[in-house]
């Protein structure tokens, strides 16, 4: 997945879709998929590093990841 091109995201989490003129916060971690994202890392790869990195069980990185992918469609943050 990716971020569309024209949204703007910050080191701390901000999202900005100057399409629509919406705007969302997240966490650190949302913040380090959002970087993944935007340099092009497969979602395999993203997934990869946060069980590296953070102390979560694989199922419930899968559920966090969908519902974050439900998030971002809902949002229209993600290319086509």
């Amino acid at each position: 997945m990716k971020i569309k091109s024209n949204i703007a995201t910050s080191g701390n989490g901000f999202i900005f879709n100057p399409a629509t003129g919406d705007s969302f916060s997240g966490n650190a971690i949302a913040s380090e998929i959002l970087a993944a994202m935007n340099r092009g890392e497969t979602d395999e790869h993203i997934k990869a590093d946060i069980l590296d990195k953070y102390d979560v069980r694989p199922d419930q990185l899968e559920q966090d990841w969908e519902d974050w992918l439900v998030q971002l469609r809902a949002a229209n943050l993600l290319e086509a």
